[in-house]
């Protein structure tokens, strides 16, 4: 299982351009797999850009976007700008996409989230083959395209969907590489995201999906003192509608019982669950606890570093 960090999953955490840049930086430098920017809708940067930014400065270090919303860009503006990213991260993009939510899509910017499942079906039925190949020819309910897109240099990249439902990982499994998630705990893990995906990738005849899991992670000693600030920090997306269903799939309460919490030997011993469950990447979203935030984060990541290529 590749271990990742996943910075920025909070609104405002993230306030400088420079600051991510230099966090995906010492993300190379401390041996993580990979560095994943949050595309947090109309609040803060946008993933891509950022991810180009990083690439250009980066050698090694897999960069995705958690995740780019599909509603606001047409399926050919989308593969164009992730196609020049890929150039600009030398190979080592991977492309996470998803439809956001019904506030969003039609509160601020005033669409249909009517179907979002079909939506997204048809969107990667354009996008990946202009990935693949550079042209699509497509007519559906919400989009009719024919078109080609060449952007020298660029290579062939993953393209993941965030999916927590169940027709929405049939789609992810059919259509796309694999998913990413946000608040799937362990139990919906287990018994939900894997088995569905998996599935449906097989019966599609493609490889075995990537299943990327998000979740927040504090290594202390002080386990409900970290509960406590995950409730806090977290909580909104308790209220948002997605989430809540997969926290119901979980039988939990919010966003804090799903959290990686524990010392090193505790953390160590859930995130081998995810990987023994069938998880390919674990993008860390770390958060600290106490008096020391650097002092809390750094234990945390220490752990998660000396981790890299043993799950």
């Amino acid at each position: 299982m590749r271990i990742s960090l996943f910075p920025g999953s909070v609104p405002g955490e993230l306030s400088s351009l420079s600051e991510i840049i230099i966090q995906g930086l010492e993300a190379e430098r401390d041996g993580f797999d990979g560095f994943w920017v949050p595309h947090l809708s109309n609040r803060g940067f946008d993933a891509l850009t950022v991810i180009s930014l990083i690439g250009l400065q980066t050698e090694s270090i897999e960069l995705g976007t958690a995740v780019v919303p599909t509603y606001p860009r047409h399926p050919t503006a989308m593969a164009q700008q992730a196609m020049t990213s890929q150039v600009a991260c030398q190979g080592r993009l991977v492309l996470g996409i998803g439809p956001s939510h019904q506030g969003n899509v039609e509160d601020a910017w005033g669409l249909s989230y009517e179907r979002p499942a079909h939506h997204v079906r048809e969107y990667l039925s354009i996008l990946t083959p202009l990935v693949r190949d550079g042209k699509a020819r497509f007519s559906g309910d919400m989009y009719q395209v024919d078109t080609q897109i060449d952007v020298p240099e660029t290579t062939l990249f993953p393209v993941l969907v965030s999916a927590l439902a169940p027709v929405m990982l049939r789609i992810a499994g059919e259509l796309a590489d694999g998913t990413i998630t946000w608040m799937a705990g362990i139990g919906a893990i287990e018994k939900h995201i894997v088995p569905r995906i998996s599935k449906a990738a097989r019966d599609a005849g493609r490889n075995a999906p990537r299943i990327c899991v998000g979740l927040p992670i504090c290594v202390t000693d002080d386990r409900d003192a970290a509960f406590e600030d995950a409730a806090n920090r977290f909580r909104r997306y308790g209220t948002l509608v997605n989430y809540r269903r997969i926290l119901n799939v979980e039988s939990v309460d919010g966003p804090a019982d799903v959290a990686v919490i524990g010392n090193e030997k505790e953390v160590e011993e859930q995130l081998t669950r995810f990987a023994d469950a069938g998880v390919t990447d674990f993008l860390a979203s770390v958060y600290p606890v106490g008096d020391d935030s650097e002092v809390s984060s750094r234990r945390t990541r220490d752990l998660l570093s000396s981790l890299v290529g043993k799950l």
